[in-house]
């Protein structure tokens, strides 16, 4: 189903000063004070001024989705206490190019085996490149409501992230989803839309926040598609929306987490052993000509020509780096000024796409969302440096995290967070100065007193009893105490694997300790009368399904 949006928001912009936005004050008692850093008693502004048209799309839905929204029945949905578990979909659930949901049988066995279990709901990444993929305001939509209807049916609730990254490496990759057509194509008419390093690599994962407010795709700018694709699923979903689908993650950078991607795609799954420091991505033109204002304003030219020397990514040892060592140049003023203009970029950045979301989605009863990446290998260093490279201005003399938590606290929204199964005893067998429980230690402390929720999220594939215990352990560290925030956790991800005997009891336990209830049966209506289905009995149908 492809859906046509008539008109594009008006725009105007500045680089670098003083912000006038003309968006009224959100309801939800926002501070609208500008983003701002500090040097030597002067003050530089990261800015913009946005007025985003308010017209949507039309939109309709046709054969069974129409019945459903109209008819669909939806079982008793079981209300629990303590702390809820999602489970994030597979990539692929839904198909490239045809946009519609694969394996339609194994997924609906799977949903009712989640449901058996005691899982409250699902994640359903929803990718820009699949939905927008050929042209600019033709959006197609039809497998993300297959989904959102059989959650309906199972009585699952759903979580919807807007998904605007690249998935996987390349097209030889089998979770290859690109950006959309359209927005490549203007990326190979101006590779300065792609973040670069001083290399001049460059990185197609998502558009470069330097050109965030300029209208680089076909008049709009990648704001304004961010808005208007967000607008539509608003439109389209609006049924669902407060009764299934319960929650919105919008994605702010690569891996929908806000961050810049200073460490390459393909080395992730392995980059805290390898002690990666990542590199800066500040070398397209739109992102030196944001850092050439700024340094201008302060009087202070020659720190306008790029990022730190002696911040190479060569030397994996940052005592090996002038930049990154413990007494080295991220500590005196040129080193401040860098850092808090990086960091300033990456929450204006954040702080955009905070305000469109919030006001699309205003008066539904939904939970907006952003990620922070859980970057922690050199969390025992002095410097940080694999967090300085990702936009955190996090360091052992600062902390980076609590104006990021401040910046969702302004929107009314939820923080998430990776890492949670992870333990410093194991990671520091192969990177002494890795501390992944102190990284997510101190994002609990931040959204505790920014007194904002929390989501948390595994970062391993497959978790064992010891993982899931790390998890129950985390959560109570952010859990404990009178009047805190909710807390729920993001599973990821559902695949063949996890339905399979032991994991499946793993996991079932898990989840019953996070809600803190006994072990129930659910009763769920799906189309041919009621069935009562145990959880070992549903997860062994899905497995069985899902393997073929």
């Amino acid at each position: 189903m492809a859906i046509t949006s008539p008109s594009a928001p008006t725009f105007s912009a500045s680089l670098c000063c003083t912000r006038t936005d003309s968006a009224a004050v959100p309801a939800r008692s926002l501070k609208s004070s500008p983003i701002q850093t500090r040097f030597q008693n002067r003050r530089f502004t990261l800015s913009c001024r946005l007025d985003s048209s308010s017209s949507v799309p039309s939109n309709g839905f046709d054969g069974d989705l129409q019945y459903e929204l109209q008819h669909g029945s939806v079982s008793t949905h079981y209300r629990r206490r303590g702390s809820p578990v999602f489970v994030t979909l597979p990539v692929d659930a839904v198909s490239l190019p045809a946009g519609i949901m694969k394996r339609k049988k194994a997924m609906a066995q799977s949903f009712r085996a989640l449901a058996a279990a005691g899982v409250e709901g699902v994640v359903m990444e929803v990718w820009w490149g699949l939905v927008e993929r050929e042209l600019p305001r033709v959006y197609n939509w039809q497998g993300y409501l297959e989904i959102v209807v059989l959650a309906r049916r199972c009585g699952l609730k759903v979580r919807a992230v807007m998904a605007f990254h690249q998935c996987g490496t390349g097209p030889d990759d089998p979770f290859w989803i690109p950006l959309p057509r359209w927005v490549c194509e203007e990326m190979d008419k101006d590779p300065d839309l792609a973040y670069s390093d001083r290399f001049g690599r460059r990185n197609m994962e998502y558009i470069s926040l330097g050109c965030d407010v300029l209208p680089v795709l076909h008049g709009r700018s990648p704001i304004q598609a961010y808005a208007e694709f967000m607008r539509s699923f608003r439109d389209t979903f609006r049924p669902f929306l407060g009764g299934v689908i319960t929650g919105i993650q919008v994605g702010m950078g690569p891996a929908g987490e806000l961050r810049y991607p200073s460490c390459p795609l393909q080395k992730l799954s392995w980059t805290w052993r390898s002690r990666e420091l990542g590199e800066f991505q500040c070398y397209d033109k739109y992102m030196l000509a944001s850092l050439n204002a700024c340094a201008g304003e302060i009087g202070m030219r020659e720190w306008a020509n790029g990022g730190p020397i002696g911040a190479s990514n060569l030397m994996q040892d940052p005592e090996s780096t002038e930049f990154f060592k413990s007494d080295g140049s991220w500590n005196t003023p040129y080193g401040e000024f860098f850092l808090a203009w990086y960091s300033g970029m990456l929450l204006l950045h954040g702080e955009r796409i905070c305000r469109e979301a919030e006001t699309t989605f205003r008066g539904l009863e939904v939970n907006l969302s952003g990620k922070v990446a859980g970057i922690h290998w050199h969390y025992g260093t002095r410097s940080h440096p694999s967090e300085l490279t990702a936009g955190y201005y996090n360091t052992s003399i600062r902390d980076g995290f609590l104006p990021i938590a401040r910046m969702f606290g302004r929107y009314g929204f939820t923080m998430c967070c990776t890492c949670f199964e992870m333990r410093d005893a194991e990671e520091q067998q192969m990177n002494p100065v890795s501390s992944p429980e102190g990284f997510v230690k101190q994002l609990l402390l931040a959204a505790r007193i920014c007194d904002i929720p929390l989501q948390g999220e595994n970062t391993a594939s497959s978790l064992d009893d010891e993982s899931y215990q790390q998890v129950l352990r985390m959560s109570k560290f952010y859990s404990d105490g009178p009047g805190t925030p909710t807390f729920s956790f993001n599973f990821a991800r559902m695949d063949k694997n996890l339905f399979e005997y032991r994991n499946w009891v793993s996991f079932t336990r898990f989840v019953r300790q996070m809600a803190d209830v006994k072990i129930f049966r659910a009763k769920l209506g799906f189309g041919e009368g009621d069935m009562p289905l145990s959880s070992l009995s549903a997860s062994a149908t899905a497995g069985a399904v899902l393997a073929r």
